[in-house]
């Protein structure tokens, strides 16, 4: 077992990561920090919950040079949620370790000017944005390019798909040449791969995990039900297993304010959050689950990348994930760390020749389960049931969101 004092990181560090009651490193920092301190282009694929977000602030916290008020590092990810969450855990480690590292967000639906006078003001050694906002103040010439010695792709297989890719090798362009650059990722492609490939210095492909795996702390289970039962299986289900806090995922935005509306009106405390809430309330609405004034959170998959709450207990699909990737990434929001955690899906027809393929590729246990009294038990019946319903609920999108067939 790697110790942190192997990895080389000084005492400070160490001592800040004892107060987030971390004492060892995990497979994935064990891995990549002694290779990123040595300066080395890396590609790295773990599994969520794994730690990678302090597997690139750590040695980034050794090789900032404090002397300086200049942007060293730049971080880009895919998602408002995602950069604060980040910025969050700098501040944190920052703080605990007593190390004057500073660290500041860009994010897009923020005034631009604001956003101008704060980079003049605090000269963030780390700077966390999306890609738009932090293409926009380069352009501008507000956030200087020149002094960033590494960069780090946060959900690279998210950041380099379709229009994104563009947007990122324009801002990579605007760097120095031998700039560090860094992708991190529970799930890489071929695509992915190979762009970075293009853009990187003889990149090392790093895996905590060969294939992509779920971990093994969460115990899978399925309530099987026709698409208009959906809506009454996850409402009760909750009832069922009380989580202390719960996130439900639906594959369209569309869905999320109706499912919230009417978990409220069953007296469940949920909120939500999708792309065209202004970023106030996302950021309400995240805050209120945080500290647990709401138990509930509904969402699509923009959730799924990088959100880390360690007590969320319960993980819910509504509408079943279209990949194996997002299964992946949904599962992952549930036994941060060492903990345990469920994830219940509702399914259909449509969906069970999926879970057997999960089972096998993932080895895992899908349990099915049916509410009896309000509990929820092992199923025997539900390859019966799935028999006689063989002529599906409505023709098209097999994960067609639930919402449209709930009434008030």
């Amino acid at each position: 077992m790697t110790t942190f004092n192997e990895l080389n990181l000084n005492n400070n560090l160490i001592d800040g990561l004892k107060k987030q009651d971390i004492i060892e490193p995990t497979e994935v920092q064990s891995l990549s920090i002694g290779k990123i301190l040595d300066n080395k282009d890396l590609l790295v694929k773990a599994q969520t919950g794994s730690g990678k977000t302090l597997t690139y602030l750590l040695p980034m916290f050794e090789k900032i040079d404090t002397t300086k008020r200049e942007t060293q590092v730049l971080v880009l990810a895919p998602t408002h949620e995602l950069v604060m969450q980040i910025v969050e855990q700098a501040k944190v480690l920052a703080t605990n370790s007593n190390i004057d590292v500073t660290s500041f967000s860009l994010i897009g639906e923020v005034n631009i000017q604001k956003q101008i006078k704060n980079i003049k003001a605090i000269k963030p050694h780390i700077v966390v944005g999306t890609c738009g906002r932090v293409l926009d103040l380069i352009s501008q010439k507000k956030l200087k390019a020149h002094n960033i010695k590494t960069i780090v792709l946060d959900e690279v297989d998210s950041l380099l798909s379709g229009n994104n890719t563009n947007v990122v090798k324009s801002i990579i362009k605007t760097t120095l040449r031998d700039r560090q650059l860094l992708g991190f990722s529970a799930s890489l492609n071929d695509s992915t791969i190979e762009i970075c490939k293009s853009i990187m210095k003889d990149p090392e492909v790093l895996a905590a995990n060969e294939e992509l795996s779920i971990n093994p702390n969460i115990n899978h289970m399925y309530l099987y039900g026709e698409q208009r039962e959906k809506f009454g299986l996850l409402r009760k289900s909750i009832a069922a297993t009380n989580p202390k806090r719960a996130i439900v995922f639906v594959n369209d935005e569309d869905s999320i304010e109706a499912i919230t509306e009417k978990l409220n009106y069953h007296s469940y405390s949920a909120v939500g959050i999708y792309g065209r809430m202004t970023k106030e309330d996302r950021k309400n609405a995240l805050n209120a689950f945080k500290i647990g004034k709401a138990k509930v959170l509904v969402s699509s998959d923009l959730s799924a990348r990088g959100l880390d709450i360690v007590d969320i207990t319960h993980v819910f699909n509504l509408d079943f994930p279209m990949s194996k990737n997002e299964y992946v990434h949904r599962c992952g929001r549930t036994a941060r760390g060492n903990r345990k955690g469920d994830a219940i899906s509702i399914v259909t027809n449509q969906n069970l020749s999926t879970i057997r393929t999960y089972k096998k590729e993932f080895n895992i246990d899908i349990k099915p389960k049916e509410l009896k009294e309000g509990i929820l038990v092992d199923s025997t019946n539900h390859q019966n049931k799935a028999k006689k319903n063989t002529k599906p609920a409505f023709k098209g999108n097999n994960n067609k969101p639930a919402n449209k067939f709930i009434k008030k």
